[in-house]
């Protein structure tokens, strides 16, 4: 069953939240989510699988199809880092050479593609 969408305005409190330490693990896993979900509608595809256990995975970026078992690329996370990979306070070289980001495969490289949000000022 698919998950509903979050909608923008509810994930942007929430990834506000989660940035200033004030999100319990519900608000967590909504702006993780919701952030999983602007990278995917940003980069539709599914040639790599983002995962950040336990709360969510999507599969973005044209190329080859997965359907079935472990795909070939895979970048997964934890829920801190892809919240600091998604708005822009560390950078993606950084995280994979501290080891913070586990990538396989020729294609599981998101370099160009994060950060996916910016705060929303005035709102």
């Amino acid at each position: 069953m698919a998950r509903a969408r979050i909608p923008e305005g509810q994930g942007d409190q929430a990834v506000s939240a989660a940035l200033a330490g004030d999100a319990d693990r519900t608000v967590t896993a909504t702006a993780v989510r919701f952030l999983l979900q602007v990278l995917a509608d940003r980069y539709p595809g599914g040639a790599v699988e983002v995962r950040v256990p336990p709360f969510g995975a999507v599969q973005c970026i044209e190329g080859l199809q997965h359907t079935r078992g472990t795909p070939p690329n895979v970048v997964e996370t934890s829920p801190e880092v892809w919240l600091a990979l998604a708005t822009g306070s560390r950078g993606w070289t950084d995280a994979v050479d501290a080891g913070d980001v586990r990538a396989s495969g020729s294609r599981a490289d998101l370099t160009g593609r994060v950060p996916v949000w910016r705060a929303q000022v005035g709102r």
